[in-house]
């Protein structure tokens, strides 16, 4: 079994820019030290990150102009930067796999199994578990890796997926120490 941890949206606009918030800074150092424990058991990391056109992209009637392709707010947070080996996709929706080349790229690397990380729960977390439902990839959302703007979306959110999606939901922790390409798979 292939995995790929995909980190998503950890950019400066969401963690600590104009859509920022201390939640998203939260789960930094617990995502850093999955995608450390990542790399040295050969999973693919997929950083995801927003990148709209300016002014015309339908998102900004929801959260205002954010985001926006050339700006810094789209940079990856330091803590997480792009290491030699990790790939980078820009999206402009909420799905990670709407209009980007996600599923080409994990189906040519030939992964099965994602690992989500990112920001928000209830948005572009959910939105790429519901893809990745019907892509067929099995899913696994580590809690405390992902963050929403309340605790009451987050919380909603897992318990959906989990229901709809069938997602393993689970912790840093335990995919660190069965390995993050182990799993319930192998």
């Amino acid at each position: 079994m292939v995995t790929a941890v995909l980190v998503i949206d950890m950019i400066k606009e969401f963690v600590t820019g104009r859509l920022g918030n201390p939640r998203a800074q939260t789960i930094v150092p617990t995502v850093a030290r999955l995608l450390e424990a990542a790399r040295r058991d050969g999973a693919l990391v997929v950083h995801l990150t927003d990148n709209h056109l300016p002014g015309i992209d339908p998102e900004f009637e929801i959260w205002g102009a954010h985001a926006e392709a050339g700006s810094e707010g789209t940079e990856i947070i330091p803590e997480l930067r792009l290491e030699e080996g990790d790939h980078r996709i820009y999206k402009r929706h909420y799905s990670c796999f709407y209009a980007t080349g996600l599923d080409a790229l994990l189906r040519e690397l030939g992964v099965t199994r994602i690992v989500m990380t990112g920001v928000l729960t209830n948005v572009c977390i959910q939105h790429t578990a519901a893809d990745a439902y019907f892509r067929r990839y099995e899913t696994v959302v580590p809690s405390d890796c992902v963050d929403a703007l309340t605790e009451e979306e987050h919380v909603n959110s897992l318990a959906f997926m989990e229901r709809m999606y069938g997602i393993e939901l689970t912790t840093s922790d335990e995919l660190i120490a069965d390995g993050l390409t182990g799993g319930s798979s192998q």
